[in-house]
């Protein structure tokens, strides 16, 4: 929706879960980091995870949500905590379904690298794509690339060779090619368009882990991110969406499986889709939809949208998350609603106040 013209309006058109929800769903994000951050560098990526999810969900039980988990740590046989389909909240307040990564960037956290985060999204009921436990091959851009889009008529494509999205973008952030800077994963599967990528004269960033805070720095001037491409998790792609449908920026791509987006054999890309269509047609998805192109609106259709991060290793223009002396904590946030609030939050938790210099 358009932005309304004054801050004082904005305010007033924020919806109930965020007028009443954006808070406490930072309050998750950091206890989550904070949980993590006792793990940082020890290796045990299954374990850092886990204490995240611990912590997220005792949180989540405290705040006065109905909430339904619609992405999370899998199917219920799959995780014992903040599985597809538990409920979460005290069973007061508003409807909500949530998107959750309790720590995105697992292997980024256990190894000390820039990157990892504890994320989270909500919406009203209906208001988050399920998306399942397959890729998602996407292109990410920032506002005014969705802007240029509506004014010229020109769409960015999925489908579209590499050198026409280049100068598409290139034309709507008024700088050259040359200039542009494309995130994506470093994995086998991407060797072809990183070669087209850079054939085209652009620059390429890989990063090992991690491809959702760089989709939300579309968004933001001079962050050094211009686009995102790759295929990466479906899950990740929702929560990407959401902070893009209150930021004004777009992603556009499909579901791929796993199989097919790594080029294995024919055989085995059967072998997969007979494993995982029961699981996609209890969500709504038949085997003609897995190709369906998905947008922001279908990836998040809800109106009333939040969304949290706080990083547990550095990132960008966020600290990771640092544990003090004596139990203190100090962390960065961002936080997001669909009114067009964005809240960049350092916080710092002081366990014992007696005699306590704050370092800031």
């Amino acid at each position: 929706m358009p932005h309304p013209k004054t801050v004082e309006q904005m305010m007033n058109s924020a919806g109930p879960i965020e007028r009443n929800v954006l808070f406490s769903l930072l309050q998750i994000t950091e206890a989550a980091a904070v949980a993590s951050a006792y793990q940082i560098g020890r290796g045990d990526r299954k374990y850092a995870d886990h204490v995240a999810v611990e912590a997220m969900r005792r949180m989540l039980n405290k705040i006065d949500i109905q909430g339904t988990i619609k992405i999370g740590e899998g199917e219920r046989d799959e995780a014992p905590m903040l599985f597809i389909g538990e409920s979460v909240g005290t069973g007061k307040g508003p409807v909500v379904e949530i998107a959750v990564d309790p720590l995105e960037g697992t292997n980024l956290a256990a190894d000390d690298v820039n990157g990892s985060i504890a994320v989270m999204s909500m919406a009203e009921k209906g208001g988050i794509f399920h998306g399942p436990d397959i890729y998602f091959d996407k292109i990410v851009v920032g506002p005014k690339v969705a802007a240029y889009e509506k004014k010229s008529g020109q769409k960015i494509n999925i489908d579209a060779p590499v050198t026409q999205t280049l100068e598409l973008v290139s034309k709507a952030l008024d700088k050259p090619v040359s200039d542009l800077t494309v995130v994506i994963l470093d994995r086998e599967r991407h060797k072809k368009r990183i070669s087209e990528i850079r054939a085209a004269g652009a620059r390429v960033r890989l990063i090992p882990d991690g491809d959702l805070m760089p989709g939300v720095m579309t968004c933001f001037a001079d962050s050094g991110v211009d686009l995102v491409m790759g295929a990466g998790g479906s899950g990740e792609a929702v929560l990407t969406a959401s902070a893009l449908k209150c930021l004004g920026g777009k992603i556009t791509g499909r579901l791929v499986l796993p199989s097919a987006a790594n080029g294995k054999s024919n055989a085995d890309i059967e072998k997969e889709l007979l494993e995982k269509l029961p699981r996609l047609e209890k969500m709504g998805i038949l085997k003609a939809d897995i190709g369906k192109i998905r947008e922001t609106n279908d990836l998040v259709p809800g109106k009333d949208v939040i969304f949290s991060a706080t990083a547990v290793t550095d990132g960008p223009f966020m600290k990771g998350t640092h544990l003090l002396k004596d139990g203190d904590a100090c962390m960065t946030s961002i936080c997001i609603g669909s009114s067009g609030v964005v809240r960049i939050v350092e916080s710092i938790y002081v366990k014992d106040k007696e005699g306590k210099l704050l370092y800031v």
